[in-house]
C-alpha cells in the first residue's frame, strides 16, 4: 500500500504564549488526513483523567521539508463532542470573518523575528553587543547580515508548500527578520500565519538556530519584534475616507486591542523604536511613530488600506485579525442605518417634485 506522511500542526495551551505542536500520522495516498487525537493533558489542554483532545484538519498543504507526497496539515483543537476547544481561537474567527463576509476583509501580516544561536541572537558576539543598529536593515555583506541562509530555505518551504508569501527582509537588530503574509481573508490568514511560523522553527532546526517572536528579545537601543498587521475592506480599497473611518473606529477599543495583541506588549510599545506608547492611540499618513499607520500612497490614491502597527510579534492571528473585523466593521455597520437615514428625505423629496410635475 503507498502511504504519505502527514504532519499535524496545533496550538497548545502554554500560558502567556501559546506553542506550536506537531506529531506525524501515515496515510494511505489517495485519502484526506482524517480527524486525529493527542494528549492533552501534555500540552496544558485537558487534565490527566480525561486527557483526549480531538485535531481537525482546516488547512492541507505539501510538506517542503519531507518532499514527495507528503502533507502539512494544520488543525484546529476541539473537544471530544467536537465542540471548539478553550485554547481554539480559530472557531471565533471564523464566525466574525463570516458574520461580515460582505465586506470582504483582507489581511496582510508582516511578521517579524529573531534568530538566537544559544542564549545570544545570531550576530551578537559573546561579549558585549555589536555595532549600534541602522546599517542591518536591508543590509548586505557578513558584517551585518546573520542568518541569511536560514530565511531563504525557509522562503522556498512556504513557496512549496503553497502559502501566500509575499517577501522578505532583514530588521534592524543583528539576527532579526521579517517575512509577510497576504493578502488574505479570515481565517486563512490566521491558518498561514501559523504554518509558516512552523516552518520557520523546523527549518531553522537544520541549522542548528531558533527563532523567537518576543517582542523585546534584546534590551536597550534596539528595535523590538511587532507584527504589522495590514486591512481593508471592499469598502476601503475604494475610498479614502473609509480607510479614516476604519483609523477612527479603532481608537475607543485600543485597551481591548492591546490586551490582546501579545505577551509583554507594554516592553515593546515604548513610544521609542518605530512605535507609538501602549498607553495612546493615534494614527497619521506615513507615520510609523503612530499606533496606525496610512501608507503614503493610500492617501495619494484616496482608497486602500491601513497598518495596525501594535501587534506584537508573538501576537495570535487569529486573535488580532478578529478584533480588527469585530472593531472596524462593527462600526461601519453601525453607521450604515444613519446613511440610509440621510438619504431617505433627498429621495422623497425628488418623488414630491415628481408628483408635482
Amino acid at each position: 500500500m503507498s502511504v504519505y506522511r502527514a504532519e499535524y500542526i496545533w496550538i497548545d495551551g502554554s500560558k502567556p504564549t501559546p506553542k506550536l505542536r506537531s506529531k506525524a500520522k501515515v496515510v494511505p495516498i489517495g485519502e484526506a488526513p482524517p480527524v486525529w487525537g493527542f494528549d492533552g493533558s501534555s500540552t496544558n489542554q485537558a487534565p490527566g483523567a480525561n486527557s483526549d483532545c480531538v485535531l481537525n484538519p482546516v488547512f492541507v498543504c505539501p510538506d517542503p521539508v519531507r518532499g514527495g507526497e507528503n502533507k502539512l496539515v494544520m488543525t484546529e483543537v476541539l473537544l471530544t463532542d467536537m465542540t471548539p476547544h478553550p485554547t481554539n481561537t480559530r472557531a471565533a474567527n471564523a464566525a466574525m470573518a463570516k458574520k461580515y463576509a460582505t465586506d470582504d476583509t483582507w489581511f496582510g501580516i508582516e511578521q517579524e523575528y529573531t534568530f538566537f544561536d544559544g542564549s545570544r541572537p545570531l550576530g551578537f558576539p559573546d561579549n558585549g553587543f555589536p555595532p549600534p543598529q541602522g546599517g542591518y536593515y536591508c543590509g548586505v555583506g557578513a558584517d551585518e547580515v546573520f542568518g541569511r541562509d536560514v530565511v531563504e530555505a525557509h522562503l522556498d518551504a512556504c513557496i512549496k508548500a503553497g502559502l501566500r508569501i509575499a517577501g522578505i527582509n532583514g530588521e534592524v537588530m543583528p539576527g532579526q527578520w521579517e517575512f509577510q503574509i497576504g493578502p488574505i481573508g479570515a481565517p486563512a490568514i490566521g491558518d498561514q500565519m501559523w504554518l509558516a511560523r512552523w516552518l520557520l522553527y523546523r527549518v531553522a532546526e537544520d541549522f542548528g538556530v531558533s527563532a523567537t517572536l518576543y517582542p523585546k528579545p534584546v534590551r536597550g537601543d534596539w528595535n523590538g519584534a511587532g507584527a504589522h498587521t495590514n486591512f481593508s475592506t471592499k469598502a476601503m480599497r475604494s475610498s479614502y475616507e473609509a480607510c479614516v473611518a476604519a483609523a477612527e473606529a479603532l481608537k475607543p477599543r485600543h485597551d481591548l486591542h492591546i490586551k490582546n495583541y501579545g505577551y509583554a506588549i507594554e516592553e515593546r510599545l515604548t513610544g521609542l523604536h518605530e512605535t507609538a506608547s501602549y498607553k495612546e492611540y493615534s494614527y497619521g499618513v506615513s507615520n510609523r511613530g503612530a499606533s496606525v499607520r496610512i501608507p503614503w500612497q493610500v492617501a495619494r490614491d484616496k482608497k486602500g488600506y491601513i497598518e495596525d502597527r501594535r501587534p506584537n510579534a508573538n501576537c495570535d492571528p487569529y486573535v488580532v485579525t478578529r478584533l480588527i473585523i469585530e472593531t472596524v466593521c462593527g462600526a461601519a455597520e453601525k453607521r450604515r442605518p444613519t446613511l440610509l437615514k440621510a438619504k431617505r428625505p433627498v429621495k422623497a423629496k425628488a418623488k414630491a417634485k415628481k408628483s408635482a410635475a
